[in-house]
């Protein structure tokens, strides 16, 4: 037996074959393109080997790449698969000239069957009964004469190759000329053979094959027939064994031919006979030999029990014991179902894209090469996954097979899933009625909306959105306006977490595809179905093939909301189906629509159709461009941060909404405090800074002296000082401000705030006028400082701070980087969690760890907030002492990139966009060395490579990230943060900022000083050795991160290997001592006092440094324009954009720059999935430019040609 086979494909099939080497003990060497890197195949594979970048016609399909490969590892054999090269002689040939075993038929029987022409020739020297076809044609010309004579209609076909590519029926010449060039380019492309040949077609047809295996010495044994009737563009789509409704005698006479077929060439290994069943005349027409394992092998493998592929090596490795030696019994009935990449809805058109969910059920055998997050390109077959069921009977195999499919999940690109299911419930197919034409006028029923245009940024959220995962830098998303979204979910009889879309200034144009009921609320909009005026506030039924289109926002608010009956259906992402744009995960994709963009709903059901109900006028919220917030004091505030002059001015004060706002913040432009202190101490250089804490949602934050109200998206961790938090009831008014409206804010009590929660919570359950919102009287800010531990022997100082009516902070001692002050809050943290375990507690909804604080987030009406301050109060005196504190930590080493060119890129950009004489500028890693007092960049990067970093929060720039300080004060290098912050970040780049290190957990702007780049904190889809129990995130509190230089290139590797599982990272399992800590601190404490104070020395000269140079001065970023906004297309006016509907390359561009057209021309051929999409005009005119090139590789949604209508 051979020791090592190399598989020559990939996908489903590689994956399959990979399984059955496994069980033999065979090592198997897997081949891949970077488009397939995370491909099942790859990480199934004991070994794997990149041929390409993604055509296959560069990499699946060169045999000199598979056989150097081969040759280079051992491999003793290669098994082709189906498709590619596995009905190649030549490489066959090849093979053998390289001493490595084909695994299949030999040169000589593929080239026999293999062109389709031949092998007619073939069956007729074995009376096989053929249909009138031609042998290859010549030109046009010859295949038009043909035609004439066979009568149409005809097939034209390609001589090589398979699996329904290359073939299109013609009824008249008109048709047959049209389609000669492109069946012609496909096969040349497909299959590097042009060749061409007609064939009588058979209307009303069925398609069965059989089984046969040959061990190439004159025995050859047929396994049984499959009916494959159901196909779509000569496509299979549904295989099933013993086919339904044939004799005993025509059964026995398809596998006799079979047999006698093969035995004529000594065949050997597995193959396929197929033939043409006429069901009116009872004849049956040899079609051809298809000389490699079938894509539908498994339904016979279920009855018979045999494992083709095992056979397979078996025979090439001379050890399959005789055929005749085995009892061929096949049992029961199996079907199998193919589950492809495209839209039935759109013609079958392909689709590409990121899975963002993969679900099967483990009671049916499923092939497939996909896992959730794999990227699905446009390079190869659409085909994603082969479900096939067995059973003792038909009907309770099609009964298994529905449930199965019910029970199968695939979101984040359009699959045919809902189309197999409704050909499974056709009486045609329960009737074993199937034919080859059955599918060409099967009426696909689509529970669907299209999205025909996107709008600016349409997302889907849920209601609250994502919590519980503050803790980790996760934000909730969500609804920005939580009140409109929960209106219009309740005026369509929906629960209020049901997915809506949000659509932010202007809205999609959408197309429903099935009855469905609607409701949209929020800011004022131009809204049309079916071209007439649509109300607000209110629902309406909408029908198949409705129109609904949305135009801008009008005078007042940003947002508006549409509800549709039953909700969008699209997958839970860490309980959610909110979208995180930034994070790229939830909702649609992970991102905001766009045109050609799918969602899925319930259709209504007739005993769904409630009375349409609509919200009085009265009732209505009032959106406006001088907006009025109530919020409450805190967490910080006079006199300790701000001025009491500062807190007057502030509430005094009419703010205005800068244009740079968005679901991560609302940006104000007022007056500048004049702060209760010059800097923020060890925390930063601005009295703004403060060592990180953990944030409310709707906490207005001073980044240095700009306000900015922390939105849905914002980030869970920072180092910035809030001086009020918005009330939850007002949250909503947020989520309406645009960019120039004024803003003022007004303290009220805690009390109140729960009165205005419980008025709005009642509205939106009764929608009734007669309840009455509470009454607001004028009230003083108050403190923020809600209650104080003093400190004394064993206590430290703890300070229980208001942070609005849904979250309290908890401070422990002065405002100093102290460790004994994050173990304190740790301890606090564990002891609540063990009450909250033990049921002891309820309403704590997440508990997020600062520096020196714990934030709690609470549900005021599950928990009132002086319950749960009783409750901390008393709980200090049960906390352990902190020097007898011991946790879990994990010495995890993690690769850097030194000065990697990514961080230098974004240092370059900053310096021509934002600020070109910033002090840290052009080297981060020289601003380090200079502030700190070393003698070299050498010195900063032994320190850095020489410290063990303590992660003391996560999430401080999103996702995991991790801020963290090194245990020996004698590596924290101390800087200050970019002033004004970058616009751009490259992922999982390391800086340094204060004395804390971060990794970025992902792109977007940012302040700390670049050191390098690593490995990713976050794998958004797929769980590894060091990603686990379902967590997305690497790291966890007090991880200790050591880092090891690796190169650039390295690095690249590393970040691909790691995402996939192929990278494993060295891990310490270990404890952290306090106590022993203390004793590390005090044996070293001159040394450190010595550094400190060098560093000290240095640092201030810096300062001074920049005095004298004019650096100091802080720029206002309220005069900033985001320096690298991405502008829209600018397109003429009255003129049209037409974009790609699907993933793929330009093969043929149709017009020019002038030339007209008229709505509905192809003016673009894009090729994706082996197939030609058609992109036509949406409407008439001149063509007024081109935004692509032929042959040039484009996305979904990409625009290709804009026109200028007449």
């Amino acid at each position: 037996m051979f020791k090592k086979v190399l598989i020559a494909n990939r996908g489903a099939i590689a994956c399959r074959i990979i399984r059955t080497l496994r069980r033999m003990q065979v090592k198997s060497v897997a081949v891949y393109t970077e488009a397939d890197a995370l491909s099942r195949h790859v990480t199934d594979a004991d070994e794997a080997y990149c041929i390409g970048s993604g055509i296959a016609a560069d990499s699946y399909l060169r045999a000199d790449k598979i056989l150097e490969i081969a040759q280079q590892v051992g491999a003793q054999a290669i098994h082709p698969g189906y498709g590619f090269l596995s009905e190649k002689a030549d490489f066959a040939e090849q093979c053998i000239a390289h001493g490595i075993r084909f695994i299949g038929p030999t040169p000589q029987q593929m080239r026999a069957f293999g062109l389709k022409h031949t092998a007619r020739a073939l069956a007729s020297e074995n009376q096989v009964p053929l249909l009138p076809g031609t042998d290859l044609l010549e030109n046009l010309e010859a295949a038009c004469h043909q035609a004439k004579h066979i009568g149409y209609p005809v097939m034209l076909k390609s001589t090589a190759g398979g699996g329904g590519i290359g073939m299109r029926l013609c009824w008249n010449q008109d048709e047959l000329a049209g389609a000669y060039e492109s069946v012609k380019n496909l096969a040349q492309n497909n299959f590097k053979d042009a060749g061409l040949f007609l064939e009588k077609y058979v209307d009303q047809a069925r398609h069965i094959e059989v089984q046969i295996f040959g061990d190439g010495k004159g025995q050859v044994v047929a396994l049984g027939e499959r009916d494959c009737s159901m196909q779509r563009r000569n496509q299979k789509v549904i295989e099933e064994t013993p086919a339904p409704h044939l004799s005993p005698a025509l059964r026995q006479a398809l596998l006799d031919t079979a047999v006698r077929l093969g035995k004529a060439v000594n065949y050997q290994s597995a193959g396929t006979v197929e033939y043409i069943f006429n069901a009116a005349t009872g004849q049956f027409y040899f079609l051809e030999v298809n000389t490699r394992l079938q894509v539908e092998h498994g339904v016979t493998e279920e009855v018979t029990g045999i494992d083709l592929v095992e056979w397979m090596v078996r025979q090439a490795a001379d050890d399959l014991p005789a055929l005749d030696s085995f009892n061929i019994q096949p049992s029961g009935a199996s079907i199998q179902v193919r589950v492809y990449a495209e839209n039935p809805a759109k013609d079958f058109q392909p689709s590409s894209g990121t899975l963002t969910e993969v679900a099967f059920p483990s009671t049916a055998r499923v092939e497939t090469w996909v896992e959730r997050g794999i990227e699905v390109s446009a390079f190869y077959d659409p085909m994603l996954a082969k479900i096939i069921v067995h059973a003792p009977e038909r009907d309770i195999a099609i009964a298994n097979l529905l449930s199965v499919l019910e029970g199968t999940a695939l979101h984040g690109i359009e699959t045919n899933l809902a189309y197999l299911k409704q050909i499974l419930h056709s009486t045609v197919f329960r009737n074993g009625q199937s034919s080859t034409q059955f599918l060409n006028g099967f009426h696909y029923q689509a529970h669907s909306i299209d999205v025909l245009t996107a709008g600016v940024q349409t997302t889907i959220q849920d209601f609250p959105g994502r919590i519980g995962y503050w803790n980790v830098g996760v934000p909730p998303s969500g609804p920005m306006d939580s009140l409109a979204f929960r209106l219009a979910n309740r005026l369509v009889g929906n629960s209020e977490d049901k997915a809506g879309l949000e659509m932010t200034l202007a809205g999609p144009t959408l197309r429903f595809n099935c009855d469905s009921m609607i409701a949209i609320c929020g800011a004022p909009m131009d809204v049309f179905l079916d071209n007439e005026p649509l109300a607000q506030w209110q629902a309406h039924h909408v029908k198949p093939g409705a129109l609904l289109q949305f135009g801008k926002v009008k005078q007042s608010g940003s947002r508006t909301y549409l509800a549709v009956q039953n909700g969008f259906l699209v997958p839970d992402y860490l309980g959610s189906k909110s979208t995180f744009t930034l994070g790229q995960f939830g909702g649609h994709a992970g991102r905001v629509l766009r045109v050609g963009d799918v969602l899925h709903i319930q259709p209504a059901q007739a005993s769904q159709r409630l009375p349409a109900q609509h919200l009085a006028h009265a009732l209505i919220p009032h959106y406006t461009n001088q907006w009025e917030i109530a919020v409450l004091i805190g967490p910080h505030g006079a006199p300790d941060f701000f001025t009491e002059a500062d807190i007057e001015h502030f509430f005094a004060a009419e703010w205005k909404v800068h244009h740079n706002s968005s679901r991560t913040g609302i940006r104000l432009i007022g007056p500048k405090p004049q702060w209760a202190r010059t800097d923020g101490g060890e925390a930063g250089l601005h009295p703004s800074n403060i060592h990180d804490n953990a944030y409310a949602i709707g906490a207005v934050d001073f980044t240095g002296d700009m306000p900015i109200i922390l939105g849905p998206d914002g980030p869970s961790l920072g180092g910035f000082v809030c001086p009020v938090t918005i009330a939850h009831a007002e949250l909503w008014k947020i989520g309406q401000l645009r960019p120039g409206d004024s803003i003022r804010f007004y303290p009220i009590s805690i009390e109140h705030a729960s009165k205005l929660e419980k008025y709005q919570n009642l509205l939106i359950r009764q929608l009734d006028i007669s309840v009455k919102s509470p009454d607001y009287h004028h009230e003083q800010p108050g403190n923020p400082v809600l209650h104080c531990i003093p400190e004394y022997a064993q206590q430290v100082r703890v300070t229980y701070r208001q942070s609005g009516d849904k979250y309290l902070l908890v401070e422990y001692g002065p405002p100093v980087l102290d460790l004994n002050l994050r173990f304190r809050a740790h301890a606090l943290m564990t002891w609540l969690q063990q009450r909250i375990e033990a049921g002891e507690l309820v309403g704590i909804v997440d508990l997020t760890p600062g520096i020196r604080s714990l934030q709690i987030h609470f549900d005021s009406n599950q928990l009132e907030r002086d319950t749960l301050l009783a409750l901390l109060m008393a709980g200090e005196d049960l906390l352990p002492a902190i020097d007898d504190m011991e946790v879990p930590t994990r010495i995890i080493h993690l690769p850097l990139s030194w000065d990697d060119v990514a961080t230098r890129l974004a240092i370059e950009k900053y310096m021509q966009s934002v600020r070109s004489d910033a002090p840290w500028c052009p080297s981060n890693i020289e601003f380090i060395r200079r502030i700190n007092g070393l003698d070299s960049i050498e010195e900063v990067q032994h320190i850095l490579f020489s410290a063990s970093y303590l992660v003391m929060g996560l999430g401080d720039v999103y996702l995991g990230a991790p801020v963290a300080t090194p245990l020996d004060p004698r590596h924290r290098l101390v800087t200050t943060k970019y002033n004004p912050a970058r616009t751009w970040t490259p992922e999982n780049a390391v800086g340094i900022g204060g004395a804390y290190l971060c990794v970025y957990g992902m792109e977007g702007p940012g302040g700390y000083q670049f050191v390098g780049r690593t490995i990713p904190m976050w794998n958004r889809y797929r769980q590894t050795t060091d990603f686990k129990e379902g967590k997305p995130w690497l790291l966890r509190f007090f991880d200790q991160i050591r880092f090891y230089p690796v190169s650039e290139s390295e690095l690249l590797t590393l970040r691909k290997d790691f995402i996939s599982g192929q990278f494993k990272l060295r891990v310490e399992e270990t404890t952290f001592s306090l106590k022993q800590y203390h004793q590390f601190l005090q044996q070293n404490r001159s040394s450190i006092n010595d550094f400190k104070t060098r560093q000290q020395a240095a640092f201030e000269a810096e300062r001074e440094h920049w005095r004298v140079s004019n650096q100091a001065i802080f720029v206002n970023e309220s005069n900033l324009d985001e320096a690298d906004a991405q502008s829209e297309l600018d397109l003429p006016e009255g003129s049209y954009a037409i974009a790609s509907p699907v993933t793929g390359t330009v093969w043929k561009i149709l017009v020019e720059v002038g030339q007209s057209v008229k709505l509905g021309d192809p003016i673009i051929i894009v090729e994706s999935m082996k197939m030609e999409i058609a992109v036509d005009a949406t409407a008439s005119g001149p063509v007024h430019s081109i935004l692509c090139q032929k042959n040039e590789s484009i996305s979904a949604g990409q625009l290709l040609v804009v026109i200028q209508e007449n």
